[in-house]
């Protein structure tokens, strides 16, 4: 057993894991990542909109320049209902003015190369095939965490950074409420543009007869898409993954015959992976840490995608985490002091997400026909929220008191 007393362990290398370690290393504290897939995997997923606020705050530890260059900007959305017909439209062309940045859409794989190779070029260590097995706490005063390969490590404080489906936060935290399912399976994808889809920044959303649909073209050459499909019983992991992509494929088409061009379109060009997955989120946890062990990210605070804050919420969560270690000298106090300051933020945002994901089709064609009726009112509301959401900054100099 590997034992360092004053390390962080970090469980997961996903958005969070690596920026935990590289605001930790700033905050002069060191870590090890730990996670459990065997290698990186930087094609897994698909991709993901990182708003203002999470540009910022990667900026505050010299990561945006490279994240940035990895993606593409996104500078608005327009919104359409099943007969084409433009209800609505968000203009992000004055966020770089008025944030400091622009929002990216970026895969969400390639985002997780990008951090994860930055982390190891500063000299984090990073371990594969490492999967969480059990925890142990020792007096309050450090913590084991046991891995399925029969190894361990000992450290000061362990972060889980483990997504979702957090193994950390299920051992920390049996008791607590489970990911909750919000009714709607999504899938997405990327294929060539064959179709000649001019590019564009403008993010192009879809209300559909019977599923919502979103694409993006970023270049000449590519097309990303995304659907959300309204589903009220969960489908189990297996159900989804024993269907073949052609036969998404021609779910799909079928859901979406009846929409505008060009959904039928791209879905028939479609001839890659399609990736799926239930929509979940965490509205709500009793606490994110208990002794020398807390809760990052999607762990503590899994958003659906429909507020487009997942990726920021971690990488904020991981810069206010990092200072508070910085500047609390003891660690219950210093989780204590950054969950305070975190909570009402993002159950806010898992709220509005809840709230988003609800507007999209399935319910009746009469709430569809006041949905679109309403949908430049709803806009505006979104925009005062984005507004409080974008501006939201993390100055690294202040200190934390708590």
């Amino acid at each position: 057993m590997r034992t360092n007393p004053r390390e962080a362990l970090i469980i997961g290398c996903g958005i969070a894991g690596p920026v935990v370690a590289m605001a930790l290393q700033r905050a002069g504290l060191s870590a090890t990542l730990y996670e459990a897939r065997a290698e990186p995997a930087p094609h897994v997923g698909a991709f993901l909109n990182l708003a203002p606020n999470g540009l910022n705050a990667l900026g505050a530890l010299g990561l945006d320049a490279q994240v940035k260059a990895a993606g593409f900007a996104c500078t608005g959305m327009v919104f359409r209902n099943s007969r084409g017909k433009r209800i609505g439209e968000m203009d992000g062309g004055s966020d770089a003015q008025r944030y400091g940045t622009a929002g990216i859409i970026i895969k969400r794989g390639l985002l997780h190369q990008v951090l994860l190779e930055e982390a190891v070029r500063r000299g984090i260590r990073v371990e594969f095939g490492k999967k969480l097995e059990g925890l142990q706490v020792d007096a309050g005063r450090s913590v084991t965490a046991r891995f399925e390969d029969g190894t361990q490590a000992r450290g000061e404080l362990l972060l889980g950074c483990d997504g979702l489906h957090s193994r950390t936060r299920r051992l920390l935290l049996p008791d607590a409420p489970a990911p909750t399912y919000t009714k709607m399976v999504g899938c997405g994808g990327f294929l060539p543009n064959t179709l000649g889809l001019p590019p564009s920044s403008t993010m192009h959303m879809t209300f559909g007869k019977r599923a919502f649909f979103g694409y993006f073209v970023p270049t000449a050459g590519e097309i990303f898409w995304f659907n959300n499909l309204p589903q009220p019983e969960e489908p189990s992991r297996g159900a989804l993954s024993s269907l073949s992509a052609e036969e998404w494929r021609r779910r799909l088409l079928e859901v979406h015959a009846e929409d505008p061009s060009p959904i039928p379109d791209i879905l028939r060009a479609m001839t890659g992976e399609i990736g799926q997955y239930p929509i979940h989120d965490i509205p709500f946890l009793p606490t994110w840490h208990q002794g020398p062990v807390c809760l990052v990210g999607d762990a503590a605070h899994a958003t659906s995608p429909h507020a487009g804050q997942g990726a920021s919420l971690a990488i904020e969560d991981a810069l206010v985490l990092a200072r508070c270690l910085r500047d609390v000298p003891d660690v219950a106090r210093a989780f204590a002091a950054y969950e305070g300051l975190r909570k009402e933020r993002v159950e806010k945002l898992v709220r509005q997400g809840r709230r988003n994901g609800d507007m999209k089709p399935g319910a009746s064609p009469l709430a569809d026909w006041v949905r679109d009726l309403l949908m430049p009112f709803f806009l505006k509301l979104g925009t005062r929220t984005t507004d409080g959401t974008y501006s939201y900054r993390i100055d690294w100099e202040q200190k934390v008191v708590f």
